[in-house]
């Protein structure tokens, strides 16, 4: 670990508190000038310290900037269960990931980053994804399960944003069939699973579970095609370390409904959070658009419909939208 990262790492871990530099040195066995570099360096990251004369620095409790030792923090003893790097800026986590995930890394391998330049949403569409206003992470799965349950660790994510939203911002979520997380009628949050599969056993090689949050909406507006639509979880920025406690909170529900994913923890919750089913909507899929009424999601998280002509289906996949007429 270098200077810097020890140096944030206490920080982080006594926000309020005051370090001078020549403690910060002893403990950690390095020179005060390479203290004061590693306070210099994240203070160009956007860090803010408050500097007293005689008492040394105090990272400020109002900091809101993305970090391991951040995120660690808020995991507390279960922090030992990820491999977590966090960036400014990456093309995809998805994409990072799946890189690290074909060389062999371990489950609970973790990216969070504050922006991508190549987000990727469902059905091939562009995930915005300001830098700044949003955190997006996502995690290595290697479970033992067969390629038609996937559809589960979509479900699950979807459980663990909506019930840590909620914890951070005092407002209520709503899940969206099958991965939109919603507040306030808007959406909030896209997740996206992307998996190898094992042609000859049906099972997964591994599974990738990718989170954008939109905690603030970025300077000037969401983009045009997405305005009527997109919301965030904080109308204002937030006061305090609120993109730290996000990422944690999500990586911490979802891996503890994950270990018991056959069990399907999560489902009596996803169905009482859905703003779909009882709703008029179009299902997109196979070359058409067929207009519909959700009536139920069904033990397998699939959403039953029934078409205009009386018809009914259980979707395990595709996209629908909910009419507003």
């Amino acid at each position: 670990m270098s200077v810097r990262e020890e140096v944030l790492k206490i920080f982080e871990n006594g926000r309020g508190e005051f370090y001078s530099g020549e403690e910060l040195a002893s403990r950690l066995n390095v020179s005060r000038t390479a203290v004061w570099k590693a306070v210099r360096q994240l203070e160009s990251e956007g860090y803010e310290f408050d500097a007293v004369s005689g008492r040394g620095y105090s990272l400020r409790m109002t900091n809101d900037v993305l970090s391991q030792s951040g995120i660690e923090k808020y995991l507390g003893k279960n922090a030992d269960q990820f491999d977590i790097s966090v960036y400014k800026t990456v093309t995809s986590t998805n994409t990072v990931l799946k890189e690290m995930a074909a060389s062999g890394a371990a489950e609970g391998r973790v990216i969070v980053a504050a922006g991508q330049t190549a987000g990727k949403g469902r059905m091939s569409r562009r995930f915005v994804s300001p830098s700044g206003t949003g955190l997006y992470l996502s995690i290595l799965l290697r479970p033992a399960i067969n390629a038609d349950e996937a559809l589960f660790i979509t479900t699950a994510a979807a459980v663990a944003v909506a019930r840590t939203v909620e914890e951070v911002s005092g407002k209520s979520a709503g899940i969206k069939w099958v991965n939109d997380v919603f507040m306030d009628g808007r959406k909030i949050c896209g997740i996206l699973t992307e998996a190898s599969f094992d042609m000859e056993s049906g099972r997964l090689e591994y599974a990738i579970c990718g989170i954008g949050v939109n905690v603030t909406e970025p300077e000037g507006g969401f983009p045009e095609e997405i305005r009527d639509i997109a919301g965030a979880v904080f109308d204002e920025p937030p006061t305090g370390d609120v993109k730290n406690r996000i990422a944690a909170g999500i990586i911490e529900k979802f891996m503890e409904y994950y270990k018991c994913l056959p069990a399907h923890a999560f489902f009596e919750e996803y169905k009482n959070r859905s703003v779909t089913v009882g709703e008029r909507i179009t299902v997109l899929g196979r070359g058409e658009a067929r207009k519909a009424t959700a009536i139920a999601i069904d033990q397998s998280c699939r959403l039953v419909v029934r078409y205009e002509d009386g018809s009914e289906e259980a979707l395990n996949s595709g996209e629908v939208s909910i009419r507003k007429s």
